[in-house]
């Protein structure tokens, strides 16, 4: 850190819906005599929080995305900055440039790989010249699948360094419902298929390559998985690009690691449906009228009650193999869009604000910034990181 901070976290979009659960969880969890404060364009809504909250002695701060001057303000005094804002490709920019800068270190919950691929682009020099660690996909996208493959690899690794390639599939079900704040990130991506891949090959020509390594994610295709017993379809996320970007980054994974990532339904019917819906929102979102009519049906800043997320569940089943070794783990939880993306937000802002952790700087992801601090932190949280079978792992 380059000066002094007052603040050990600053909660950037507390008003909105996610925001609001992220304040919700600090104010329960948070150690004592942590410096937090909330911020946002409104003081009236952000007292509101607040006094939901029962912490009078939470700091509230007036900041906005079109103002710089206060963004470069909040960052300056904050050890780490969590953000709720988005769509981040339309939002984000601004304070991630003001965390580069200030050398703070920054948390989001983004699923969109163009805005990710871009902040790389154009503030990861800076991060790393100022000591700022940029975390992004801190929330469901992507924590249980970097972690969860990062656990993987850990458990994998006990029965003998991996010396070959190694070959990972995830594997995600839930019956959890989405926020308007997701649909719309979503929309917007699914509109911009020429303006991601033009991001992509920008990051790809700046982005440093381990030395005789590769990492990378699969194209994998529909298809039964006896093994698991589910019917498996391509997921078109962020997960196996920053999955893969850890990958690269930490030499356990090994010389050749590939990950593929799936959605696994019990019926090959669900699976083609699903298959046959993913490809028809996105040929409708090249419509504009098309887009904006259903942007218009799921408003920003809703979400499920908090009964429908009391009964929402996600798992991720992960299958890694190397050199004749076999392993299967799962990471699961309850509400995975809000209850359990909160908790894994305000975690990794408390991760990096308090642990001990790798030096690092720059575009990191949650494995390489936090690691096993992190993973420690979730499994205290409630969420589980649990070996399946691993009668495979021993060396022979």
């Amino acid at each position: 850190m380059t000066s002094p901070r007052d603040l050990d976290i600053v909660l950037f979009g507390a008003t909105g819906f996610t925001g609001g659960l992220v304040a919700g969880y600090l104010a329960e969890h948070a150690p004592e005599g942590l410096r937090w404060a909330l911020a946002g364009r409104s003081l009236s809504r952000l007292e509101a929080v607040r006094d939901s909250l029962d912490s009078p002695g939470v700091e509230l701060i007036q900041a906005d995305v079109h103002d710089s001057s206060s963004l470069a303000a909040l960052a300056a005094r904050a050890r780490v900055v969590i953000t709720t804002v988005g769509p981040y490709l339309e939002y984000g920019e601004p304070l991630v440039k003001a965390c580069a800068e200030a050398g703070t270190d920054y948390v989001d919950l983004t699923g969109e790989p163009e805005f990710v691929d871009r902040m790389f682009v154009m503030y990861d020099a800076t991060a790393r010249a100022n000591g700022a660690r940029i975390v992004h996909a801190c929330g469901f996208d992507s924590i249980p699948h970097d972690l969860g493959a990062f656990f993987t690899v850990r458990e994998l690794a006990a029965g003998g360094e991996i010396t070959g390639p190694l070959t990972m599939k995830g594997v995600v079900r839930s019956n959890a419902t989405f926020s308007g704040g997701t649909f719309h990130s979503a929309l917007g991506q699914m509109s911009r298929p020429r303006e991601m891949a033009a991001a992509s090959r920008e990051r790809r020509a700046l982005e440093e390559r381990p030395k005789g390594r590769t990492s990378r994610p699969a194209k994998p295709s529909l298809g039964r998985d006896r093994e698991l017993g589910y019917w498996l379809l391509p997921l078109p996320t962020i997960d196996p690009f920053i999955v893969a970007r850890s990958g690269r980054a930490l030499e356990a994974y090994g010389p050749a690691f590939t990950y593929s990532h799936f959605a696994g339904t019990k019926t090959l019917r669900y699976a083609v449906g699903g298959a046959v819906g993913v490809g028809a929102l996105a040929l409708a979102m090249q419509v504009p009228p098309l887009r904006a009519k259903l942007g218009d049906r799921v408003k920003q800043g809703t979400g499920p009650s908090e009964g429908r997320r009391e009964k929402s569940w996600f798992t991720v089943d992960f299958v890694a193999e190397s050199g004749g070794r076999k392993i299967h783990t799962k990471v699961s939880g309850g509400d995975p869009g809000y209850t359990e993306t909160a908790k894994m937000l305000a975690e990794s802002a408390l991760c990096l604000a308090f642990d001990t952790l790798p030096e690092t700087s720059g575009s990191v992801t949650t494995a390489v910034a936090m690691g096993d601090a992190l993973l420690d932190r979730l499994q205290v949280a409630g969420i589980r990181f649990e070996v399946i079978d691993a009668s495979q792992v021993a060396v022979a």
